[in-house]
């Protein structure tokens, strides 16, 4: 994959390139994820389990995932290689959320200018809170087994560094 980042903030098609080969590799090649077309602006349509990591350094950003409940636990199922009939629980699903989000934010931090670290991630049933004081870079909004699953990567209101 080659990628090209302008103005020091990724492109939507690098965030979704990364997002599918994360995926892949820990899901399998059968795990296709499915574009959604979603509006602009548009809040997060789902109950949801979500996580966000924060980039450091030369780059300033955040990088959010959130997935419809049902498609956290499945994720989580398959990730953990759990029986079929098995019930992932909280824990669970927030430490395969929380891994979702650091390996896809760290290939995010792989394209940005650096040195840059790569915080623990925050997980939460729900919305995971970040500073207001950053904007939308770019969002991917996708669905996979029919739910849907979004990835935001955000800058400092002034712009990244």
């Amino acid at each position: 994959m080659t990628v090209v980042v302008s103005a020091g903030v990724p492109e939507t098609e690098d965030v979704l390139a990364i997002t599918e080969d994360v995926w892949t590799a820990l899901l399998g090649d059968d795990a296709t994820l499915v574009p959604r077309d979603v509006p602009p602006r548009s809040s997060f349509d789902a109950d949801a389990w979500s996580a966000a990591t924060t980039i450091s350094g030369g780059w300033q950003g955040v990088v959010t995932i959130e997935l419809g409940e049902a498609a956290a636990r499945r994720l989580t199922t398959r990730m953990l290689a759990l029986a079929a009939d098995g019930e992932a629980t909280d824990s669970d699903v927030a430490d395969a959320v929380g891994e979702l989000v650091n390996m896809v934010g760290g290939n995010v931090k792989g394209l940005l200018p650096g040195p840059s670290t790569l915080s623990l991630p925050a997980v939460a049933a729900g919305r995971a809170a970040f500073s207001r004081d950053t904007v939308l870079a770019c969002r991917v909004d996708l669905a996979w087994q029919d739910g849907p699953v979004r990835v935001s990567v955000h800058v400092p209101q002034e712009g990244p560094r």
